[in-house]
């Protein structure tokens, strides 16, 4: 079918095994569908045998059709769900994205968690519907590492009146996580992390710019360390130390993020200069 798509709308889709069986103990798949506002929902069920794209495909089509007009996008959260979902986009011409950031599907599925207990076809196992495998933490690429890093803080008002205008090649700074929409003083420092990356500036923002940067983790250990979150569900490590003067920096860049309602942010640069900058992410 085709309907003309709602250029402001965002669909969130997950299809997922659910803790539940057929008699014949076939497992049990379900596809949830979402508006980024929760206004619009569409859930189907088929048994595991049933599970692929071209199901995937006339079930969002069927969702379409309730609906009344086509997303966007259709952006999905779990790994697992992600491949599936593409190809059927593709059958679609529909755009599916990952993104970590789904809250209104989120939400929904952690309600429904407590539904299917009382369903007949609950399996009584342990079930999580948020859990997504987490592989170990892999080093950054060495010919991506540039010359020097550094724990710093910038005011919340340079990310409303500085950088968006300044002329940086590669940046994320989406509007619903400036500090103004989630009432952070213009005062307040938002904590992060600077990278000198000289000649290696322009591949590494680039690099990170494909990899999808969620969030920066200073993890206590032996030695202590920088993980990045990305993706969906992939995470580097970034550098490694023993310096107590640095660990003492990663504390305090951990105890800013509190005070910052999770705000932070990666900063690559050619040079300590402050002339130019490369490639900037705010991140929660």
């Amino acid at each position: 079918m085709e309907t003309a798509a709602n250029p402001a709308e965002i669909w969130q889709a997950d299809f997922y095994r659910r803790p539940l069986k057929h008699e014949d103990g076939q497992s049990i798949w379900e596809l949830l569908v979402c508006s980024a506002d929760q206004q619009f929902t569409y859930g189907a069920m088929c048994g595991q045998s049933a599970a692929s794209a071209q199901w995937l495909a006339a079930e969002i089509d069927s969702a379409i059709a309730k609906a009344s007009h086509s997303p966007r996008e259709i952006q999905v959260f779990r790994p697992q769900s992600l491949s599936l979902l593409q190809t059927a986009g593709e059958i679609l011409k529909l755009p599916v994205v990952a993104r970590r950031e789904t809250p209104a599907l989120k939400r929904w599925l952690s309600q429904r968690a407590a539904w299917y207990m009382t369903l007949p076809e609950f399996t009584g196992e342990s079930y999580d519907p948020l859990a997504i495998d987490r592989p170990p933490p892999n080093p950054l690429p060495e010919n991506l590492w540039g010359d020097r890093w550094r724990f710093a803080a910038i005011s919340a008002a340079d990310f409303q009146q500085t950088f968006p205008h300044e002329p940086i090649p590669v940046r994320q700074l989406p509007s619903e996580k400036m500090p103004l929409e989630l009432g952070v003083s213009s005062t307040t420092p938002i904590p992060g992390v600077v990278i000198d990356g000289g000649r290696q500036a322009m591949t590494l923002a680039y690099w990170l710019q494909d990899s999808q940067p969620v969030a920066l983790h200073g993890v206590a250990g032996a030695p202590d360390g920088l993980v990045l979150e990305a993706g969906l569900s992939d995470r580097w490590i970034l550098t490694t130390f023993e310096d107590p003067e640095v660990s003492a920096a990663a504390r305090t860049f951990e105890h800013r993020k509190q005070a910052s309602q999770g705000l932070h942010f990666l900063l690559v640069r050619p040079d300590d200069s402050g002339m130019t900058h490369t490639g900037i992410w705010l991140l929660r």
